[in-house]
């Protein structure tokens, strides 16, 4: 399939990612209705704020934009982010040049861009109960089309079988596409989820791909929706197992401190954060995934 314009595939992907933003709200709704012992659980359950998103063209023309869905100081989720966005323009020389550089054809020429996707980030109440970051996304440009994205679990407090759960439950919505993608996907995150200035990994890892594009538009799609797909399974069992247990202020510290970490990968190394900002998307939405609170010593 050539890139040319694309119209109903980009509809059909910006519309699963909303699909999906609306069945993953939902649940976490339910988990804050279903905290009803336990910590915090005299709260009222947290529900989303829903804003609208704009962006803007260099002349001030319709760019796209999208939803932003935030849940603050809830039961279960002390900040929870659901973002999705389809956006179009112009890259600007700065974007060109990374693009040039990773293989994209033709974008010296003809700039123009279209993308669209999903992006949540989840931090929680209780530090028993780990982080989780996920993503899915289509890029188009008149010469190339990709999808990129993945999941990652990042826990102050590791449980190894909820990291065994986590990555079980991926590779087995990953194999009916290949029994090579979970372990390269898996390599590819460990890579790209690590903080060379810490020497470490900001989490226990998941899945990550980027510039997917095998020429099998649909096959490449399906990938992605199964990525999307694995995210309540791999995750909400896990923070349905650990929300009501209890925790003091070592455990409050050690989360901060870990939190840390995730701040300092997110405004330095993350793709999605840089392209974001440097596009012109509404900022707050770009910085949704920073955590309410975090600590350094």
């Amino acid at each position: 399939m050539t890139s040319d314009s694309m119209m109903s595939e980009k509809t059909e992907a910006a519309g699963w990612f909303r699909e999906l933003r609306d069945e993953i709200v939902a649940a976490f709704e339910a988990l804050e209705q279903a905290q009803t012992d336990g910590p915090l659980s005299e709260r009222a359950p947290g529900r989303f704020e829903v804003t609208p998103t704009k962006r803007s063209g260099d002349d001030g023309e319709d760019a796209g934009g999208g939803l932003m869905s935030v849940m603050r100081g809830g039961r279960v989720f002390e900040k929870v982010g659901v973002n999705i966005s389809t956006v179009h323009g112009t890259l600007g020389q700065a974007a060109q040049a990374s693009m040039a550089a990773r293989g994209v054809p033709g974008i010296e020429k003809d700039a123009r861009f279209w993308a669209s996707g999903i992006s949540l980030v989840a931090h929680m109440q209780n530090p028993h109960a780990p982080a989780v970051h996920m993503n899915t996304r289509m890029f188009w440009t008149p010469g190339a089309w990709w999808f990129g994205g993945g999941a990652d679990l990042n826990p102050c407090i590791e449980y190894a079988e909820d990291t065994a759960h986590f990555h079980d439950t991926l590779k087995r919505h990953l194999d009916p596409h290949g029994s090579d993608l979970y372990p390269a996907l898996k390599s590819w995150a460990d890579e790209y989820f690590y903080i060379p200035h810490r020497k470490r990994a900001r989490g226990v890892g998941g899945v990550f791909m980027d510039d997917r594009c095998t020429g099998d538009w649909r096959a490449d799609f399906a990938l992605t929706r199964d990525i999307g797909r694995a995210f309540l399974p791999a995750w909400l069992p896990l923070a349905e197992k650990r929300r009501g247990m209890p925790w003091g202020e070592a455990e409050k510290e050690t989360q901060l401190l870990h939190r840390g970490l995730y701040a300092e990968y997110n405004l330095v190394y993350d793709r999605g954060t840089k392209f974001g900002l440097a596009t012109g998307h509404d900022p707050d939405a770009v910085l949704m995934s920073l955590p309410p609170l975090a600590k350094w010593t």
